[in-house]
């Protein structure tokens, strides 16, 4: 009699997937890929018949064709920054995806832009209309720099003081700085009577939060 197939799975599937495909018993089969086994492992798309012998040496009909469907992968897909990757403790950047159906991002997420605050490396998989998901987009990698410690602020003498005197007013270390005058000295020769904060900037750019404030009294004579 005329053999029938048997798919093990679905014959519609992705491209890097596969479906078996199984011929009723017979005492030996030949399929149109030429292949003599009862099963065979199909991966390429196409229409998929096969013939068997019986004891006697006879030989069938062949079967109805059974067709295999296989759907090309989407494209690997970009990874575009909305800012720089790179940037200090507090800040963030915008991952956007190129175009899918849906999207799976390395880190869980399944919208086409993440926002990131945490250092890492980022990729992403897209889904097509087909349902066949890509390979994973190259990496971005996201450096989170370390802000400055909070400065301190030390007084070269009294800070309280009449007309005419003066207080020197030095700033813990730091790359760069930033007073409350506006001054970006490490130290500050203060007159004036008023409440003075500094904050320092280190090797990566990144600025500390404002030092506790330094009060200074000025008494008229």
């Amino acid at each position: 009699s005329t053999p029938t197939i048997t798919a093990g799975s679905s014959t519609v599937f992705c491209m890097g997937d596969s479906v078996t495909l199984s011929s009723s018993a017979g005492t030996s089969y030949l399929w149109s890929t030429s292949a003599t086994t009862q099963s065979i492992n199909v991966t390429t798309a196409g229409s998929y018949t096969v013939q068997v012998t019986n004891a006697g040496g006879c030989q069938s009909a062949s079967s109805v064709a059974t067709i295999v469907t296989v759907n090309p992968l989407p494209a690997v897909p970009t990874v575009t920054a909305g800012g720089p990757t790179t940037f200090c403790t507090g800040g963030s950047v915008t991952l956007t995806s190129g175009s899918g159906i849906s999207y799976l991002w390395s880190n869980g997420a399944t919208t086409e832009s993440i926002n990131v605050i945490a250092a890492g490396s980022y990729s992403v998989q897209v889904t097509n209309g087909n349902g066949c998901q890509s390979t994973a987009s190259s990496p971005t990698v996201v450096t989170v720099n370390v802000l400055p410690s909070t400065p301190t602020i030390t007084a070269g003498g009294p800070v309280d003081f009449c007309i005419g005197g003066s207080v020197t007013l030095t700033s813990s270390s730091g790359t760069s700085y930033l007073w409350s005058t506006g001054a970006t000295t490490s130290s500050i020769n203060v007159t004036t009577a008023n409440s003075y904060t500094v904050q320092v900037t280190n090797a990566n750019g990144c600025q500390s939060a404002a030092s506790p404030a330094t009060v200074v009294m000025v008494y008229s004579t």
